[in-house]
């Protein structure tokens, strides 16, 4: 089966969709099927990454409010790209105008959309839900409800990576959800990484000694992060005990979490670590990883965490929240900097033992369950 995904989100800087995109290019061909992926770069060009794996680059514009990405810029563009791969099935990974512009293609191949991004919650439930309730929200952005449904009545299916997410696009009048949870890479995670020196070093960099909560938040510096909101209860949680946090990331919300450190020597921030063998021994020496953001479609971050041992300290709604499922792990009220820091020091007076009890779901578990979905997909408008 030929699948072509057209990514508008997929950069050589990205975050959780780049490695989404990379380990599906390596899994397409062990499951027997060649993947093209269709990504908005700096020129026209195409990447062969192996046999039955490319990704055919189309010049684009960058996108003026993060110049790491771009935007697909005439559907023409689009629609020739995909004429020329001559797909079987084509998948969408973002909601906005790639979808509405692949919805639009003369093609005769059946479609599906793939729910990377929540902008609802990335946006408007985080902008209005201090002064409004989420029906409320629903109703002044029912022009987006509208454009959600149009897209479900052109696509096989909209697949949704949380149950949270899921419930929520059904609840809004979409007829063809399906869940399909990721999962993390494997081979990679493990609380076998567990490096006590390490943790004794951070603790040491953040002023605290070995007894101290190292808590460790990963993820793009951007405003739907809130990684603000992190800081804030972090700095309050020292109050009541020794917490460390170490912050790993990049992004254009940079000086204003260096503002809200301040002069706090226990809360430090990092840039991001590229090296995922790096990134794996740090998940594995923390105490539990913290997140702040209630917008993520299934959160990655989160469940690399799990599979490294940690416990979760997250919000109660989003994907994040999916992945919280273990006795140890804490939710608090989504958005509430004063519920972060009471769940942080719920956790450092009583921290609970980090155990991993069963395999992690590996991306190739979703892999496989989503391309079944497309061959099944595909047999069904043959036999039609």
């Amino acid at each position: 089966m030929k699948i072509v995904d057209v990514c508008a989100f997929y950069a050589p800087k990205g975050g959780g969709v780049r490695t989404y995109i990379d380990r599906k290019l390596a899994a397409a061909p062990s499951f027997g099927h060649e993947l093209t992926v269709i990504a908005p770069g700096p020129c026209d060009r195409v990447e062969q990454r192996g046999p039955g794996a490319s990704i055919r680059w189309i010049a684009a514009p960058a996108f003026p409010l993060d110049r790491n990405y771009r935007y697909f810029g005439h559907p023409v563009a689009l629609h020739d790209a995909l004429d020329a791969e001559r797909p079987d099935m084509v998948e969408v990974s973002s909601p906005w105008r790639s979808a509405a512009t692949v919805a639009g293609w003369r093609g005769r191949a059946p479609r599906s959309l793939v729910m990377h991004a929540d902008p609802l919650s990335a946006y408007a439930y985080r902008w209005f839900e201090p002064v409004a309730s989420r029906a409320t929200i629903d109703r002044h952005f029912g022009w987006f409800w509208r454009h959600l449904r149009r897209l479900d009545e052109s696509y096989a299916q909209v697949v949704s990576a949380s149950g949270e997410l899921s419930r929520r696009l059904r609840d809004g009048g979409l007829q063809n959800v399906v869940t399909i949870p990721m999962g993390v890479d494997p081979g990679i995670f493990s609380p076998g990484l567990r490096d006590e020196g390490l943790r004794a070093s951070l603790l040491a960099d953040c002023g605290l000694g070995a007894d101290g909560l190292l808590l460790l938040g990963v993820g793009r510096l951007a405003p739907e992060k809130r990684w603000p909101m992190i800081v804030e209860a972090a700095a309050a949680a020292g109050s009541h005990a020794p917490v460390a946090l170490l912050l790993v990331g990049a992004g254009r919300e940079r000086a204003r979490i260096v503002r809200q450190i301040g002069g706090n020597p226990h809360i430090r921030l990092a840039g991001p670590v590229g090296d995922r063998a790096a990134l794996a021994r740090l998940m594995a020496s923390a105490d539990a990883l913290v997140h702040g953001c209630e917008a993520e479609t299934f959160c990655m971050v989160a469940a690399e965490a799990k599979a490294s041992g940690l416990n979760l300290i997250v919000p109660d709604q989003g994907g994040a929240s999916d992945q919280a499922c273990g006795p140890g792990d804490v939710r608090f009220r989504a958005g509430s900097a004063a519920d972060a820091a009471a769940a942080i020091v719920r956790f450092a007076l009583s921290p609970p033992a980090a155990a991993l009890t069963h395999r992690p779901r590996e991306m190739d578990d979703h892999f496989r369950e989503l391309f079944d979905s497309y061959r099944a997909i595909v047999a069904e408008r043959c036999a039609a």
